[in-house]
């Protein structure tokens, strides 16, 4: 059975993927509700009539109560060891936060969506794809009435913060992506198309759990 997107929570709203899921959930005629978890408001969801701000400065502090009700939660929160200084640091926002946000859904009666990435695995030499498989093993166990996760390749959009790396790849990338068939599983994808795929499984999963790819994010219609 599948549950439309009454009122939807969502985590790491201003970045690339939450900020394009918002404005999606803005126009679904079903969501009555969409409230963003920022550290400090942004001027990006002032003008979006369903939407409001929930600031608090510490993600981990968030508890049952404030998270309470909602049909559907999107965790879109990532970022990069550069940015965040270390791999400590990056493990304490992309295991510990995320972690921490799909525990206060147990138990409850909310879809749960996570922004995973293509490569994730426990057992990678990666560390960033070490770290994202090991989030994803850790949200399988929990007891989620439905979990969602998705495994983009690199996304392409224009961040708030520069990455100058991803930056290379995406203008390298754009200047040969007609050429590049929607059947190469890497194939970079937009964060349209990812919010576009979080949106339309929040609406139509049926399975308790599933991944959704990057083949099947690049070719959700």
């Amino acid at each position: 059975m599948t549950k439309s997107i009454k009122n939807a929570i969502v985590i790491g709203a201003t970045g690339l993927v939450g900020k394009a899921l918002i404005e999606q959930l803005q126009q679904n005629p079903n969501c009555e509700k969409i409230t963003a978890i920022v550290r400090r408001e942004s001027a990006d969801f002032k003008h979006l009539s369903k939407v409001e701000q929930f600031v608090i400065e510490d993600f981990l502090l968030l508890n049952d109560q404030d998270v309470s009700g909602y049909s559907h939660a999107f965790s879109c929160l990532g970022s990069t060891i550069k940015k965040a200084g270390s791999k400590q640091a990056f493990y304490n926002i992309d295991f510990e936060i995320n972690a921490h946000f799909a525990d206060l859904f147990e138990m409850t009666e909310t879809h749960f969506l996570l922004v995973s990435a293509l490569g994730a695995s426990a057992s990678s030499p990666i560390f960033y794809n070490q770290v994202k498989g090991k989030l994803e093993q850790y949200i399988q166990k929990l007891d989620l009435y439905r979990i969602s996760i998705l495994q983009p390749s690199l996304l392409i959009g224009e961040r708030q913060e520069k990455r100058t790396m991803e930056g290379a790849m995406q203008s390298a990338y754009l200047k040969v992506s007609h050429l590049v068939p929607n059947s190469f599983k890497y194939k970079p994808v937009t964060a349209d198309q990812v919010a576009h795929t979080m949106v339309e499984a929040a609406q139509t999963q049926t399975e308790n759990f599933e991944i959704y790819d990057n083949l099947r994010i690049l070719n959700a219609q």
